[in-house]
């Protein structure tokens, strides 16, 4: 069962915030939002943290892109975006000042 938005942000109840908004319009759960549609939000979302981010990506990461995409099942790929997005926020992740040979 899917949590709440509120267990993954900072929305509180009757805070007035765009997260209540989104809740209110879309449930708790965004179940009033297609599956595309989620996945298009994932994408904007990951576009835009990805261009903020320091650094920059290693010319292998294209190519592991393209091979995840072209080579992986369904449900590998979007296991993958969950353990990816956890890695994000709680998981260690190599600093821009620990620059990894470029393969």
């Amino acid at each position: 069962m899917s949590k709440p938005i509120g267990h993954f942000t900072s929305y509180t109840i009757n805070d007035g915030s765009l997260l209540e908004s989104l809740q209110e319009e879309y449930g708790p759960t965004f179940e009033l939002m297609t599956r595309h549609e989620k996945l298009f939000l994932i994408s904007a979302l990951a576009t835009q943290l990805c261009d903020r981010a320091p650094g920059r990506c290693r010319d292998e990461i294209y190519v592991v892109g393209h091979q995840i995409n072209s080579s992986l099942s369904q449900a590998d790929r979007e296991g993958l975006v969950e353990a990816m997005i956890n890695q994000v926020r709680r998981g260690r992740s190599l600093s821009d000042t620990e620059v990894l040979p470029m393969k």
